[in-house]
């Protein structure tokens, strides 16, 4: 899964098995289906490459964050068979990224032994809500660079493979869903916490998305109606008070604060300035989650994004603002609990967003 594929003699030196063993266990998981052999030359002598099998077909998965890219092959299966990343500069542009994606798709499928004719179908995540009316952004403002585009269309004719967009954060509620720590959940809110602060909301399995796609944009709402300016035009909202340029801001005039992973890092260490931006940001989130909770009502909250990795000093006065404001059941007020995927949970949802998307597109092109 890490490399991709390799020969039999760099699964040995991989493992520390010695090469016989490898050959007789690569004859068993090839005859069980679950790894593929064939021949290969590496400097002159011949060899066998193992990669993992591909049942019935393989899909990718593309997730543009504000500062990173990530991409990813899987069978339909959902074992991923390829995987990779590459940062991001803050304002890029859909035409050179969308270039630098199809050039780093077809390096990984080239390394499966595989090429564009293999895929059937590929998802792509974006940090901003789409109207699937229009496969474009739904709200100027938020992604500039990105406007006015149909993203999956302008890739689709890049590759000539069925192409989906959705949010990132329906497609990390997607996968938390499907696989992570909203699992069994009859409604579950995804929020993720990074750049921005947005939500996927997840209904009997199924994201809900609103009419024009912008359900669940929770960084927009209003927590100070004099405070700052927001990207999308409003005063005082979420993202205003707990995005990430807006922590980082709080530390401009140090220059060892540049990322949100040296928030990070520097909470961890025990820096009290770090962890009361960070508890400040989890308390105004848990204000903004309580009004969500209160509208949808759902099972289970989890927290996922680059914050999350705070763990406890974000989600305990997320917790606390909860309590306090919204509506308590039976039960008490809905659970909040940290992601169980991470980084990869938005990736994983694009790969669940192009697999449910593979049967739908093979009965279109039976009626045609």
């Amino acid at each position: 899964m890490h490399h991709g594929h390799l020969t039999q003699v760099e699964l040995a030196g991989s493992t520390g098995l010695s090469p016989a063993t490898v050959s007789n266990i690569v004859k068993e998981l090839a005859a069980s289906g679950v790894l593929n052999t064939s021949v290969t030359s590496r400097s002159g002598r011949r060899a066998t490459e193992v990669t993992l099998a591909r049942k019935l077909g393989l899909v990718a998965g593309l997730h543009f964050s504000s500062r990173h890219l990530r991409v990813a092959i899987s069978d339909v299966g959902r074992t991923v068979v390829a995987e990779n990343h590459v940062p991001l500069a803050l304002d890029h542009r859909h035409d050179r990224e969308l270039d630098r994606a199809t050039l780093l798709l077809s390096d990984m499928l080239e390394s499966v032994n595989a090429s564009f004719s293999d895929l059937l179908a590929v998802g792509i995540g974006l940090p901003a809500p789409i109207d699937a009316r229009t496969g474009m952004i739904a709200t100027p403002g938020l992604l500039r660079g990105w406007e006015n585009v149909r993203v999956a269309e302008v890739m689709q004719n890049r590759i000539e493979v069925p192409t989906f967009v959705d949010n990132e954060a329906n497609l990390g509620g997607l996968a938390e869903v499907r696989s992570g720590a909203a699992r069994g959940t009859r409604g579950a809110v995804y929020i993720r916490v990074g750049h921005g602060v947005s939500a996927g909301l997840v209904i009997n399995g199924a994201i809900y998305r609103g009419v024009t796609g912008k359900a669940g944009q929770i960084g927009h709402v209003t927590i100070d109606e004099n405070g700052p300016i927001c990207r999308c035009g409003s005063r005082g909202c979420l993202d205003t008070l707990a995005g990430g340029p807006a922590l980082l801001e709080l530390f401009r005039d140090d220059p060892g604060m540049q990322r949100l992973r040296d928030l990070l890092v520097r909470a961890d260490s025990g820096d009290a300035s770090a962890r009361r931006v960070i508890a400040d940001a989890g308390r105004h989130i848990g204000i903004a989650a309580a009004s969500l909770c209160n509208l949808f009502d759902p099972e289970r909250l989890v927290i996922g994004g680059e914050l999350a990795q705070a763990g406890e000093i974000l989600l305990a006065p997320m917790r606390h603002a909860l309590e306090r404001s919204a509506l308590a059941g039976v039960e008490g007020v809905p659970e909040i609990v940290q992601g169980e995927l991470g980084e990869r949970a938005e990736l994983l949802g694009a790969l669940a967003l192009a697999i449910e998307n593979v049967g739908l597109e093979a009965d279109v092109r039976s009626i045609r």
